[in-house]
């Protein structure tokens, strides 16, 4: 079952690494307006989930890589209280306020994600 956690999480950050570079507004509407650059941390952020998804393909790195997205989830938090808040102001997120309000504990579920498969080793590396 772990093995199946890993690959679809794998892929989950993978894909949505690449798409911070196929549709970027997405992102940059979701960054609060008191942090910097949102080009360059929108970029950062994706080539970030891409190299973390590919690494944790390999079992010496995977335990790294799974903290890399814990710490990447914890950093990106604060965007998702903004996108909350200005739902809640009136703004248009093109979000409803309900999945805005159901994505905060979510991030808690994706944390738990990364930790329950960061000492995953696979057969043939166990038998090594």
């Amino acid at each position: 079952m772990k093995k199946y956690f890993l690959y679809s999480m794998s892929a989950f950050y993978t894909l949505a690494g690449i798409n911070h570079f196929i549709s970027p507004e997405f992102y940059l509407e979701m960054m609060p307006d008191y942090l910097p650059f949102h080009q360059f941390l929108n970029m950062t952020s994706g080539f970030t989930e891409i190299l973390l998804g590919l690494l944790l393909l390999d079992n010496h790195l995977r335990t790294l890589a799974c903290y890399g997205i814990i710490l990447l989830l914890v950093a990106v938090f604060p965007a998702n209280i903004h996108m909350l808040q200005e739902a809640i102001e009136g703004t248009d997120t093109r979000f409803p306020i309900i999945a805005l309000w159901m994505r905060l504990p979510i991030q808690f579920v994706f944390i738990y994600w990364a930790w329950a498969v960061k000492d995953y080793k696979s057969i043939s590396d166990k038998e090594n």
